[in-house]
């Protein structure tokens, strides 16, 4: 299954969105990959494992019995990639969240989903990949509304993280 959606974070037509710089929105990408407890009420830990090379390192997460061990990529103000290996029961299957200003004044993120299943598995699963991407949805437009709370805070400013 691959997936992919958009989630407007400036749009200059609607003054009820406050505005997040693309630094403040880059901040709160990085965050999101470094302290995932912050944005996955259901996550029991998250351990950082070694920094192999500028902008990359690994992970383990565990939620309740399952433990999922990726590798996060980070493309600053760009992007980042999420790449999770086959392991036990879990297939090979990647995230690639990346920043878009199609003009000065809007700003998107889209969320790319690769489960790394061929047609014929994707047919065998239609039903349930789509509850997956439902629910890929949700937690992206909740991990965006976190991120505007704490830019609000001033948690995502330059001064606050130093």
């Amino acid at each position: 299954m691959e997936f992919e959606h958009l989630v407007e974070i400036n749009d200059p037509l609607n003054p009820l969105i406050d505005t997040l710089t693309r630094e403040q929105l880059w901040r709160g990408l990085v965050l999101h990959a470094e302290s995932p407890m912050l944005f996955v009420p259901h996550l029991d830990e998250c351990m950082l494992g070694e920094r192999s090379e500028p902008g990359t390192f690994t992970r383990r997460r565990r939620f309740g019995e399952l433990v999922i061990d990726d590798r996060v990529i980070l493309t600053p103000l760009q992007q980042v990639l999420y790449e999770v290996h086959a392991q036990g029961e879990i297939s090979a299957s990647s995230l690639t969240v990346s920043i878009e200003a199609p003009s000065d004044d809007t700003l998107f993120v889209r969320f790319k989903y690769d489960d790394g299943h061929d047609a014929a598995a994707d047919a065998a699963n239609a039903m349930y990949d789509d509850f997956k991407r439902s629910a890929y949805q949700e937690a992206d437009i909740d991990t965006i509304r976190i991120l505007r709370e704490m830019a609000a805070q001033g948690r995502l400013d330059t001064t606050y993280l130093n």
